[in-house]
């Protein structure tokens, strides 16, 4: 919250200050202050299911307070998919500018993904689809799509590389390897949201890759 100022008690009075104002956080800011309290939950490890009152109680709202900028929980767990694909689609671009195509840029985009993973744990099972389990549907379909576009990102990466290999099946060669290498990176992720954040996704990364690519 934003610091308050504190009123100046009058110097004629023996009257103690006035307690500090409370200020109603700007637009916007609180839908962030929601979505960081949601994240911040789930970063501990064996969280149980999050209820709406737990996640009230963290921010010291109401509920209804909560619902006045979130139509339902799962729009809140949309707000933190969104920061996901917006944040990792941008850095895979920004890969994709510095980086030529072919292994060293999809390896580049994997490691990127282990990073985010590590930095962001809470955002890892959303990833993974723990914390969606109990959740609808229809954001456990928007992560498998997720992982789709990493998987079509790799494959296209990987393909100018093929090509210039000169295999006679390029096409099939970098959808066989694309679908490996997004498999390991989910499983990666699995086992660093399922160890309790211990397991970090980039252990021994670089070795990994290289049999790999």
């Amino acid at each position: 919250m934003a610091d308050s100022q504190l009123s100046t008690p009058d110097p004629t009075l023996d009257a103690p200050a006035a307690p500090p104002a409370r200020k109603r956080p700007k637009p916007g800011e609180r839908r962030v202050q929601i979505l960081q309290a949601l994240a911040t939950m789930l970063e501990q490890p064996g969280a149980e299911r999050i209820t709406t009152a737990a996640l009230a109680a963290r921010l010291d709202v109401s509920e209804a307070a909560l619902y006045r900028h979130f139509a339902s929980k799962a729009q809140m767990f949309e707000g933190l998919i969104e920061f996901i694909e917006q944040s990792v689609f941008t850095l895979v671009n920004q890969i994709g500018e510095r980086e030529p195509a072919g292994g060293a840029q999809a390896g580049k985009v994997v490691a990127m993904l282990m990073h985010f993973a590590e930095k962001n744990p809470g955002m890892t099972r959303v990833m993974v689809g723990d914390a969606l389990v109990f959740e609808n549907d229809r954001l456990q379909q928007r992560m498998n799509q997720f992982f789709d576009k990493i998987e079509s990102t790799l494959k296209q990466s990987l393909r100018s590389g093929v090509d210039g290999d000169g295999s006679a099946t390029p096409g099939l060669d970098a959808q066989v390897r694309a679908s490996m290498l997004t498999a390991f990176a989910v499983g990666r992720l699995q086992r660093f949201a399922r160890s309790g954040f211990k397991r970090l996704p980039s252990e021994h990364l670089e070795a990994s890759l290289g049999f790999m690519l």
